[in-house]
């Protein structure tokens, strides 16, 4: 394997781990007993995700993506 190949394999298995862990803890934040949110709140952690998903998949494809910005929910 080339080195460029091993170094994408190297780092997308991290980083795509590191990114599933991250995930699996916000879904922890599910806990009723542990936490206050609403339906709202809910939605826009998803749609902030897909949203990221979507700009992932745009630059793999090679299509013009627009700058992320940080994730906030309404106080």
């Amino acid at each position: 394997m080339n080195q460029r190949r091993s170094n994408f394999v190297r780092l997308a298995e991290s980083r795509t781990n590191k990114a599933i862990k991250a995930i699996r803890g916000i879904g922890n934040l599910s806990n009723r007993s542990s936490y206050e949110f609403t339906e709202a709140d809910v939605r826009d952690i998803v749609n902030a995700l897909n949203k990221e998903i979507a700009t992932l998949k745009s630059r793999f494809e090679h299509v013009a993506s627009g700058a992320s910005q940080e994730f906030k929910l309404k106080p």
